[in-house]
C-alpha cells in the first residue's frame, strides 16, 4: 500500500513538471498596452501619484506583476514609437524623417525595418489597433496582420482628433470616420480581438493597443466629467524662473504665471500645441487642468480592466504577456513645463508594469533604471525569435525572475529633435533643427539613483541629480566640488554608451560649460 501511495506521489510530481516545462516551453501570447502622454504620476501604485489618483485596474496589474520604478521609454511621441518598432534609439532610426504637414512623416521600409515582420515570418500573428504617428506606411500586410488605426501623418487635417471623429484605417483600406471616444473604441476592439475575432486561434499573437489618451486636448470621457473635485495639488518650486543649477535655456522655459491671486495659470490662456489648441474644461489654472488629465486616465484603467477580464475569460491570461507602459509622461508645473521633451523625470519618465503570474513574480518591485529599447529584445526571448538585428537595448529577463536584485544596468536616453538617423551625424548648429519646443538636443544617462545630463549646446553646463534625495531634480550635483569625479565618471560612461549604440555625433560633442 505504501509502495502504491509513493509511486502515486511520483507520478503527480512527475506530471506537475512535465506541465510546468510545457508551459515554458509554449509561445505566450504578448499584449503590449501603450499610452500616450502618461506619466507615472497618473497610477495610484507609483510612489509620488497625488492622493485623489485612483487607478484600480492598473493598480491590480502591479499586484499581479512587476512594477518598474525608473522607465525611460521615449522622450516625445514618434521617435519613442519608432523606437519600439526599431529597438534602436531615435539616432539608429534611418531613413525616418518628418515630411509635409505635421506630423506627417516618412520612413524607407528596407532601411528602417520594422521588427513585428520577423515575428510574422516566425509564427506570430500580429495585430496594432488605436494611434499610428511612424510614417505614412502604416505597415499592413507587410509587419501586420490585423491592424485598425489613426494614421496621424496620412491624414494631417485630422491629426488633433485625439479623443473623437477619428479617421480610421481597418486593414489597409481607405480610412472611415469613426465616431465615439477614441478610448473606449480601442478597447473594444482590442477585447473583440482577444475574445478571438480577426485572428488565427492557432496561432500565438501579438497585440500593440496605442491609446491616445492622454494626450492634449486631454478630454475626459463623458462618464468621468464630475469625478475628481477640488483637486488642488502642491505647486512645483521651480515652476517659474530662475532655476538654480539649470542650462541657459532652462531658464526661458515659462509655461505657466501666477494669476491676481497668485495662482499658476498656463500662460495663453489654454494648450497649444502642432495639431492641438484648446482652451480647459474647468478653467486655465494648473489644478483646473491637472484634474482634467487625471480624469482623461480613468478610461484608460477601466480598459485596462477590461482587457484583462477578457484575457482570463478567455483562458488566455496564464499564457499571455502583458507589458502596460506610457510613450513617455508629461509635465504640469515641474520645471516649469506643461509637455514633455525635456531630460527631467517629471518630462519624460513612464509607468512599466510587466505581468505574467504563471512565470514572473507578483507584487514585486524593481528600481533598476531601464529604457524603451530594452522592451524589443525582451519580446523576442519570450517569443523565442532570434534577434533580427543590433538591438540598442538589452533583455529584461534576468530582472523580471528577480526584479529585486542588485544590478549594474543603465538607462540611456537621446533626444534629436525631429531628426532621425544620418540627419543626427552632425549635431545643427541653427536653432530650428536644434530645439524642438525650445527644448535642445540632449542625452541622458541613468545610473542606480544618479542622472547625469548633458545638453548638446556649446558651453551648456552638465547636469547630476541624485533621485534618491533630490526626486523632483533641484539640487544640480554637478556644481558642487565634491561631485566632480562623478560628474567625470557618467561623462566618460555617456560617451562609451553613445559609441556602443553607433552614435556619430559622439565625435563632435560640444564642449561643456563648468558650471562651477
Amino acid at each position: 500500500m505504501l509502495n502504491q501511495q509513493l509511486l502515486a506521489l511520483l507520478w503527480l510530481l512527475g506530471a506537475g513538471l512535465t506541465a510546468t516545462a510545457r508551459a515554458e516551453s509554449e509561445r505566450p501570447n504578448i499584449l503590449f498596452i501603450y499610452t500616450d502622454d502618461q506619466s507615472y504620476r497618473t497610477v495610484g501604485c507609483y510612489p509620488g501619484s497625488y492622493d485623489f489618483v485612483h487607478t484600480p485596474n492598473m493598480d491590480a496589474l502591479a499586484k499581479q506583476g512587476i512594477r518598474f520604478d525608473a522607465a525611460y521609454i521615449g522622450t516625445w511621441c514618434m521617435p519613442s514609437r519608432a523606437s519600439l518598432l526599431t529597438g534602436h534609439l531615435q539616432h539608429g532610426i534611418y531613413s525616418m524623417r518628418m515630411e509635409g504637414d505635421y506630423p506627417g512623416s516618412e520612413y524607407d521600409p528596407q532601411q528602417c525595418p520594422f521588427w513585428p515582420r520577423v515575428f510574422r515570418r516566425n509564427g506570430y500573428q500580429t495585430a496594432q489597433i488605436g494611434k499610428w504617428h511612424t510614417g505614412r506606411d502604416n505597415g499592413f500586410g507587410r509587419d501586420w496582420d490585423y491592424q485598425w488605426v489613426w494614421n496621424r501623418p496620412r491624414y494631417t487635417e485630422n491629426a488633433g482628433a485625439y479623443y473623437e471623429n477619428q479617421l480610421i484605417e481597418k486593414n489597409g483600406k481607405p480610412a472611415e470616420l469613426v465616431k465615439g471616444y477614441s478610448t473606449d473604441n480601442y478597447t473594444d476592439w482590442a477585447v473583440d480581438y482577444i475574445n478571438g475575432e480577426n485572428r488565427d486561434p492557432d496561432k500565438p499573437w501579438f497585440l500593440w493597443l496605442c491609446y491616445g489618451a492622454v494626450h492634449g486636448p486631454f478630454t475626459p470621457a463623458n462618464r468621468h466629467l464630475d469625478s475628481l473635485p477640488n483637486v488642488s495639488i502642491p505647486v512645483p518650486r521651480d515652476i517659474y524662473p530662475p532655476r538654480p543649477g539649470k542650462p541657459d535655456w532652462m531658464q526661458k522655459i515659462e509655461h505657466w504665471v501666477p494669476d491676481e491671486n497668485g495662482i499658476p495659470v498656463m500662460k495663453g490662456n489654454g494648450f497649444t500645441a502642432q495639431t492641438v489648441n484648446t482652451t480647459g474644461i474647468y478653467g486655465n489654472s494648473l489644478h483646473d487642468w491637472v484634474r482634467q488629465y487625471h480624469q482623461g486616465v480613468q478610461a484608460i484603467d477601466e480598459g485596462v480592466g477590461r482587457i484583462m477580464a477578457a484575457l482570463r475569460e478567455s483562458g488566455q491570461l496564464e499564457n499571455t504577456l502583458v507589458v502596460f507602459t506610457a510613450d513617455q509622461g508629461i509635465g504640469w508645473g515641474q520645471h516649469g513645463f506643461r509637455v514633455k521633451l525635456a531630460p527631467y523625470d517629471a518630462t519624460i519618465r513612464s509607468p512599466l508594469i510587466v505581468s505574467m503570474p504563471s512565470r514572473l513574480p507578483s507584487g514585486k518591485v524593481c528600481k533598476t533604471p531601464v529604457a524603451g529599447v530594452d522592451l524589443v529584445p525582451t519580446f523576442f526571448h519570450y517569443a523565442q525569435i532570434e534577434l533580427p538585428w543590433k538591438m540598442h537595448g538589452e533583455n529584461l529577463q534576468t530582472l523580471l525572475l528577480a526584479p529585486q536584485s542588485r544590478s549594474d544596468k543603465t538607462a540611456l536616453m537621446v533626444m534629436t529633435g525631429k531628426k532621425y538617423g544620418k540627419d543626427t551625424h552632425t549635431i545643427p548648429t541653427n536653432r530650428d533643427d536644434l530645439y524642438l519646443n525650445n527644448v535642445p538636443w540632449w542625452v541622458s544617462l541613468r545610473d542606480g539613483n544618479y542622472k547625469y545630463i548633458r545638453t548638446l549646446v556649446a558651453g551648456e553646463t552638465e547636469e547630476l541629480y541624485d533621485l534618491k534625495r533630490d526626486p523632483e531634480e533641484l539640487v544640480n550635483l554637478a556644481e558642487q566640488r565634491r561631485f566632480r569625479p562623478k560628474v567625470k565618471q557618467l561623462r566618460n560612461a555617456i560617451i562609451d554608451e553613445l559609441k556602443q549604440v553607433d552614435a556619430k555625433f559622439v565625435d563632435n560633442l560640444p564642449p561643456v560649460g563648468t558650471g562651477y
